[in-house]
């Protein structure tokens, strides 16, 4: 029995929206455990930080900017795997999102609407299909999303955001039954209440705050690093049978 099953040496992880929050601690973690890692966003500049962060700590790490959102971002990012690591990614963390709009449904406007569909949805979906490619030609790789408990239940005032996140959910589900085949697996992360920049709204409020709070057994939100583990054993070999899975991490809040 393989007593190392967390063990990701060797292994090349693209993680995007890896400059704070979240995405830095799942960009930490897996470095930690022996990938390269490539700390993506759209700004370098705060990938850097990141990518310094783990080689500092004995890490391998590099910086690319990729926005999600936007395709020429995307296929440049898979042209610069191609050329840089000759196509080799072992791991894709589709983490970077957008929630432009924090308001009543009623009020979305359709800027607020396209953006979110478009990072949420479009770009989590040709993310996987070009790391999809890569990894079959490879023979294979792990992929996971970040979606959110918002998938399973709407957050309040977070209507189109909590909509993209339940399609993430189905999006997974797509691509786990249609790329096994091809060793192949795709799950998600569902994080519950935790305290990023990203979430913010959320924690200046102080009414949805409280609100929150009430609905978790715990009674406190998360902290980022509290999402690493789920997905060390997602892309680790700890989980070679599991794909198609949505592992929820909120404190016992949709228990």
């Amino acid at each position: 029995m393989n007593k190392n099953l967390f063990d990701l040496t060797g292994k090349t992880a693209l993680v995007s929206g890896a400059s704070r929050g979240i995405g830095e601690a799942i960009a930490k973690t897996l470095a930690a455990y022996g990938a390269h890692v490539i700390v993506s966003s759209r700004k370098v500049e705060d990938c850097q930080k990141v990518a310094d962060a783990i080689v500092a700590e004995g890490g391998r790490a590099e910086a690319w900017a990729c926005h999600v959102g936007n395709m020429e971002s995307i296929q440049a990012t898979f042209d610069f795997l191609r050329e840089k690591h000759q196509g080799k990614l072992d791991i894709l963390v589709n983490n970077g999102a957008a929630n432009p709009y924090f308001g009543h449904i009623l009020d979305t406007d359709l800027g607020a609407f396209q953006k979110t569909v478009d990072v949420n949805i479009r770009g989590y979906f040709f993310m996987s299909v070009e790391a999809g490619k890569l990894m079959r030609a490879n023979g294979g790789g792990t992929i996971v999303n970040t979606a959110s408990v918002n998938a399973l239940h709407p957050g309040p005032m977070q209507g189109i955001y909590s909509i993209t996140k339940a399609a993430v959910v189905n999006m997974t589900q797509a691509f786990a039954a249609e790329c096994a085949e091809h060793n192949i697996r795709c799950n998600a992360l569902l994080p519950g209440f935790t305290k990023t920049k990203f979430a913010g709204a959320l924690f200046t409020n102080d009414g949805i705050y409280q609100q929150a709070i009430a609905r978790i057994p715990m009674k406190r939100h998360a902290e980022p690093d509290e999402m690493t583990g789920a997905v060390l054993y997602l892309v680790s070999d700890a989980s070679s049978y599991t794909t198609g899975q949505c592992i929820v991490v909120d404190g016992g809040m949709n228990a």
